[in-house]
């Protein structure tokens, strides 16, 4: 027990000899998790495209078209300059923007003569064509209440001349604010109803963060074991080492326990971040989160062990191990939920272990699991532990004859 607790002690001192190691420890980790849980919009937030708006009319008529635009459920009109709207969509930074020219005047419609806006768009933009309609809808409400109003003044002079244009003007300005009043009063002909079905898979996003961001950053540096072991073949520390009264059992035992204890360290550090900032949580069911976290740590680092013995140098195993780690948290649904994947996808990337980390941590988190529903993730981690152990032992061994 000595033997391998002066193991423990040795590749702790090694591992953070440096102050950087902090950064990946800890710091970038909480960076990653706040990041990514502030990466999806509430469902209150509006989600309209933005239609760059160039007002250079400035009259009542425009106004009541950019009114008209602010009921759209497709485009957020937003005023701009000239010079902006013509920057931003050169840059492709907006997909369209409207032209509202001088000279769009109510005076003009008064005398029919056409009012031409003018709409810029991307090529190939499908959401164009929505927005279009969308102005081209405004237009047409602004539109048919000019008309009216219109044609009310002409009724009324028909009965009786107007004495004056000024009362001729203002009983056209009472006709246009009645003609506005009933548009907004007119009864909706259809109902739109968004309706939030039930989701298999609840999606919250700091759950999703902080569990996502844990696997990733500490199967990392499990994977990492490969370095350490190859770090003391290449130094021949280990054939020296097994010259000693100390076995293979002794080196692995103390080389892998005091990896996977400091993974459970920095899991309960980030679990502690996620609880008390993000108000994920995390302390439901301890007993069923200990026994996750513990097979998820074992199958990260067997697979780290077997790495040891298949790759050549340290700077090999290195990158092996980041490789490995960042494209496994990944497909795993780490990064991005899994249901964003095709099905396929889904189905082949069950041969991960982060994948079933992943699922079980959301049962625990998302879907208020308990022990019993986190019975098989941590069964299937566990089989990958064995496995990866075994035969990384098995390798080994075989490379100590």
């Amino acid at each position: 027990m000595k033997k391998i607790l002066a193991i423990i002690r040795k590749d702790i001192l090694l591992r953070f000899s440096s102050p950087a190691e902090w950064l990946f420890f800890l710091i970038l980790p909480i960076v990653f998790t706040v990041v990514l849980s502030m990466g999806t919009p509430s469902e209150n937030a509006d989600h309209r495209s933005v239609l760059l708006v160039v007002d250079e009319a400035q009259t009542s008529l425009s106004r009541e078209i950019l009114r008209q635009l602010e009921k759209s459920s497709v485009v957020r009109p937003v005023e701009t300059n000239r010079q902006d709207a013509e920057q931003r969509f050169r840059e492709r930074k907006v997909e369209f923007w409207m032209l509202i020219p001088e000279g769009v005047t109510e005076e003009r419609q008064q005398k029919g003569e056409d009012l031409t806006l003018t709409f810029y768009e991307q090529p190939n933009q499908t959401i164009a064509l929505a927005a279009r309609r969308s102005v081209q809808e405004s237009l047409r409400a602004v539109t048919q209440s000019l008309q009216a109003a219109q044609f009310a003044v002409e009724q009324a002079e028909e009965v009786r001349p107007f004495e004056n244009e000024a009362q001729r003007l203002a009983y056209y300005q009472e006709a246009r604010s009645l003609a506005i009043r009933l548009q907004n009063e007119a009864p909706e002909r259809l109902a739109v109803i968004r309706e939030n079905t039930p989701d298999s898979v609840p999606y919250d996003p700091r759950a999703n963060s902080s569990a996502g961001q844990l696997i990733t950053w500490v199967f990392i540096p499990l994977f990492g074991i490969s370095v350490l072991m190859v770090g003391e073949r290449e130094g021949h520390t280990l054939a020296r080492l097994m010259t000693t009264p100390t076995s293979a059992g002794t080196f692995l035992a103390g080389t892998i326990l005091g990896q996977v204890f400091l993974a459970l360290v920095q899991m309960a550090l980030l679990i502690g971040f996620g609880m008390v900032v993000l108000k994920v949580p995390w302390g439901r069911e301890p007993l069923g989160l200990a026994l996750l976290l513990t097979a998820s740590a074992l199958s990260a680092a067997a697979l780290g062990t077997l790495l040891g013995t298949m790759v050549r140098s340290t700077s090999q195993a290195n990158n092996l191990s980041i490789m490995l780690g960042m494209v496994m948290a990944l497909l795993g649904g780490c990064w991005y939920p899994l249901e964003l994947f095709p099905q396929a996808v889904q189905t082949a990337v069950k041969i991960l272990p982060t994948t079933w980390a992943m699922q079980g941590m959301l049962d625990l988190t998302l879907r208020a699991g308990s022990v019993r529903d986190i019975w098989l993730e941590s069964g299937v981690l566990l089989g990958f532990a064995a496995v990866f152990f075994l035969v990384g032992i098995w390798r080994f061994r075989r490379q100590l004859r």
